[in-house]
């Protein structure tokens, strides 16, 4: 009897994957870290094969811990890191060059060149997207125009292209299948999300050839077949890691929100069966597709650096040991002693779109120590969450009654706090944190019959902590002008 639904999260740092059962809860969970590669300032790539090994060494891992067998795997769903770009030869599976990771900066040139030249309101009109490095179709050219004989290869349909879960599906079916869901193709930059297709203006001006595009799929439906576990298992799931998140949330009715605080933050509302244009920043994506189902919108806040700014704490300033030691800090202090952190490594996300801002600290003194900076970098989180909470507000008119929270920082109770706090709106954290993962093998197991609808989905979601404000009004606006007043003094710097 199949019992088990196996979610593939390939995530930014780390490839997880982790087994539910039929409640939604978790049976095992197995994990790998592979290296962040970081050729020139602004630039982050990974070994699409490192992150192939770490995928499937968590896969075996998960079973073992679980001590059951493939046959007891009734389906596979994937969610991963989005827009993170990997071509490879479709003869040989071969990546040709490094993966150019979500947060890399290269392509910020040709961005301003496409802005300049007033394509990115054709950018705006067909993707709903903001016209970014962040996103996959700048990084396609670059690879195109700079990895030798790309170009022809390409056009002579020898190389396939797609995002992690595309690498992942093709190297799954041997090839077999060169698909992406909705929810991932629409954050390529090249995907005309009201007409369900590639755009052909957009590919012409980015010089793509459609041949390395992969087919584009409802986010649950059968994508095909893998052997991977010896044993044959359907691929029937798969969403970008933020959409997967608001799915395994239940954010299924237009105005409900989730917020997810992983290496980057995002929050996501769905907004129903229309594509509704943003006047905030904000981006117009797909939340997914169900089968033969109308597709589903959302208005997404994307921040760059959330749970990033942790691993810099520990990593580079050498602050702290491990990331659960951010809580002690903070909560050693009273406040931040007026420190501001404004992790703009990689420049600012939304709402305020500067791909040439730079991190900075604010507010130092002769007082200042760890602790402060160490507090201030987690307020950091829940103040860009306002931001996007705030543009929100502006496109949608609704009024937030909780926040889902969910990803690798919500166990931190001080973030949690803070971040109701700083919002003035309860925070809800779920008894089942694993909800990027979840949402991926809901779409799976929906697409086999493994849950039957999700209405059902919808009743097995529990609140494990809710965190209500407790900061007075005046507190929180002071605290967030001063936020304010530090992000105008980090933009436009490099």
């Amino acid at each position: 009897m199949s019992a088990y639904v196996l979610s593939l999260d390939q995530g930014t740092t780390s490839s997880r994957a982790i087994l539910f059962d039929h409640a939604g809860a978790v049976v095992a969970v197995a994990q790998q870290e592979f290296p962040q590669i970081y050729p020139e300032p602004g630039w982050v790539e990974h070994d699409p094969e490192a992150i192939w090994r770490s995928q499937v060494d968590s896969a075996r891992a998960a079973l073992h811990r679980a001590n059951i067998t493939a046959s007891e795997i009734a389906v596979i769903g994937i969610t991963h890191q989005r827009e993170t770009t990997v071509i490879w030869d479709r003869a040989t599976g071969e990546p040709i060059y490094n993966a150019i990771v979500w947060q890399c900066r290269r392509t910020a040139p040709l961005c301003e060149q496409l802005k300049a030249e007033g394509f990115d309101s054709v950018i705006a009109a067909r993707t709903g997207l903001v016209t970014d490095a962040y996103f996959s179709g700048t990084k396609v050219a670059w690879l195109l125009d700079n990895v030798s004989g790309a170009r022809e290869r390409a056009e002579r349909g020898e190389l396939a292209f797609g995002t992690i879960d595309t690498f992942l599906i093709w190297r799954l079916t041997q090839g077999r299948v060169h698909a992406t869901d909705v929810s991932n193709a629409s954050r390529t930059m090249l995907y005309d999300i009201r007409a369900g297709d590639w755009s052909d203006e957009i590919l012409a001006r980015l010089n793509i050839p459609r041949a390395i595009l992969p087919q584009v799929m409802p986010s649950s439906a059968v994508y095909g077949e893998t052997d991977l576990l010896h044993m044959s298992i359907p691929i029937a799931g798969v969403a970008g890691d933020q959409q997967a998140a608001a799915f395994g949330q239940s954010c299924f009715e237009a105005g409900t929100a989730k917020n997810t605080y992983g290496t980057g933050c995002f929050m996501l509302m769905n907004v129903g069966g229309l594509a509704v244009p943003s006047k905030a920043n904000l981006l117009t994506t797909v939340a997914w597709k169900l089968g033969d189902q109308p597709t589903q919108y959302a208005l997404e806040g994307s921040v760059f650096i959330a749970g990033a700014a942790v691993q810099w704490l520990r990593d580079e300033l050498g602050l702290i040991r491990h990331a659960s030691e951010s809580q002690v800090l903070a909560e050693s202090l009273a406040d931040s002693g007026g420190v501001y952190v404004v992790p703009a490594f990689v420049g600012l996300g939304a709402p305020h779109w500067d791909q040439f801002a730079r991190g900075a600290v604010l507010g130092l003194t002769r007082g200042t120590g760890r602790a402060h900076i160490v507090r201030a970098a987690l307020e950091a989180v829940a103040y860009q969450t306002r931001d996007v909470a705030e543009a929100m507000h502006a496109d949608s008119g609704i009024d937030l009654k909780a926040l889902r929270v969910d990803g690798g920082m919500v166990s931190n109770d001080f973030l949690m706090q803070f971040q109701a706090d700083i919002l003035g709106t309860a925070v809800q954290r779920p008894a089942v944190t694993e909800t990027t993962a979840l949402g991926a093998a809901y779409l799976a197991g929906l697409a086999v019959g493994f849950w039957a609808s999700p209405e059902e989905l919808k009743r097995q979601w529990r609140v494990e902590r809710e965190f209500a404000p407790r900061m007075s009004a005046d507190q929180r606006e002071s605290l967030y002008a001063g936020w304010k007043k530090a992000v105008e003094r980090a933009k436009n710097w490099a």
